[in-house]
This record gives C-alpha cells, structure tokens and sequence, in this order.
C-alpha cells in the first residue's frame, strides 16, 4: 500500500508545477497581480491541494 504522505507530496508537487507554469506564461511572479486571481481554477485547486497535504486528507487539525 502506497504511503499517504507520498500521495499527499506528488498532488501537491503537481499543483505546485501548474501554478508556477501559469505564473509563466502570463510573466508573472505572484497570483495576486494577476486580474484573474479571485475565481481562478488553477489557484483554488493549489489552495485544496495545500490544504490537503497539510490534513492528509482528515477534517480539522493539520499535521506539521
């Protein structure tokens, strides 16, 4: 059985790579100086992305 904590590290490696591919290709160093910021797909699924790897996957308090 694969280790959580590996399947938790690899999404959040991954969303980190689409964030950093879209700050990119709009020439930009940080979401919040791009006008699409609020409602953006890309953005919100890193911040669930995160927040996940933080809970490993439980409600509540985060594993640090």
């Amino acid at each position: 059985m694969p280790d959580n904590n590996n399947i938790f590290e690899a999404k959040l490696d991954d969303a980190i790579k689409m964030l950093q591919e879209c700050q990119q290709n709009r020439n930009l160093e940080s979401c919040y100086s791009c006008p699409e910021c609020i409602g953006c797909e890309v953005r919100a699924k890193y911040v669930r992305t995160v927040y996940e790897s933080m809970s490993k996957g439980e409600t509540g308090g985060f594993d640090f």
